[in-house]
Parts: structure tokens; C-alpha cells; sequence
């Protein structure tokens, strides 16, 4: 898999309470068109993996969104793109859990990031990574409980 700094939203991001991606990815300056679609051409995915695993005094849960907006705070009216966590339980978010989704086509304003929300928390520890890439390891095994034949 190949990343590319400059579309690393978290890198070992540390979220406790909710917060916007460490970085913002600045899609170009605004001139005729405020909005672009980055979502469309050649299959581009959003991940997300957990660093560090999270850890809560209660019940947390995390929920993680690809927004845009016209401010790079993303605070001004952001426009939300995808959902690839939705109020994940703070048991499943362990080191090494990891989701990624095709990133959609859409209207996407200047700004492009992460938007960080803890439900029931704040959580305690726990480190995230979120990115964009071409080529998302999504290979899982699966056990298929076929013997093989002759030797059953």
C-alpha cells in the first residue's frame, strides 16, 4: 500500500475527545467552481486503522467522518461525505482494527479532513491513523470448513 503525505489525514493521532484530523487536506484555491468531485476516475479508498488501542472509563464509542468545507477548520458548514466508523464501541476500536471505504463522488468543498466524535466518553487513550490511497490492503482470510477431497 502506498501513502502519500500529503492525503494522511492522522498519522497516530491521539483522540480522547472529539477533534478535526491533525491535518487538512487543502484541495486547491476556489475560483469559478467552489466545489470539486474527488470521488470519481480510478477507485481511491478512505482508511482508518487503530494505532493504539482506545480505552475508556465507560461505555465510549467513536465515530469517524470524511467531511469537507469552505474553512480549514472545517467549522464554517461542513458537508460530510462518508461514515467509515459509526459509533464504534470503545471494546472493538483494538491496535490494528482497521475499515476503509471507496472514497464517494461529491461535491467537495477547499477543505477535505477528518471530523472526530466521541459519544458516552471521553475515552482515555487510543491512537488512530486515516488516510487516502489507491491500493487499500483489504485482503481478509477466511476459514471455509471444506475438506479437501480424499481427505475427509
Amino acid at each position: 500500500m502506498i501513502l502519500d503525505a500529503n492525503l494522511e489525514f492522522s498519522d497516530a493521532q491521539a483522540v480522547t475527545a472529539t477533534a478535526i484530523s491533525t491535518n487538512v487536506v487543502d484541495l486547491g484555491p476556489v475560483t469559478d467552481n467552489v466545489t470539486r468531485d474527488i470521488g470519481t476516475g480510478e477507485p481511491t479508498y478512505l482508511v482508518l486503522s487503530v494505532d493504539t488501542t482506545f480505552t475508556a472509563a465507560g461505555a465510549a464509542t467513536l465515530t469517524a467522518a470524511l467531511v469537507s468545507d469552505s474553512t480549514a477548520n472545517l467549522a464554517t458548514s461542513p458537508t460530510t461525505h462518508a461514515t467509515p466508523l459509526a459509533a464504534v464501541p470503545v471494546a472493538s476500536l483494538v491496535a490494528g482494527y482497521t475499515t476503509a471505504v471507496h472514497l464517494p463522488p461529491g461535491n467537495y468543498e477547499q477543505y477535505a479532513g477528518i471530523q472526530y466524535t466521541v459519544g458516552t466518553g471521553p475515552m482515555t487513550a487510543g491512537k488512530i491513523n486515516a488516510f487516502i490511497t489507491k491500493d487499500a490492503q483489504l485482503y481478509r482470510a477466511y476459514a471455509d470448513r471444506q475438506p479437501i477431497a480424499g481427505n475427509a
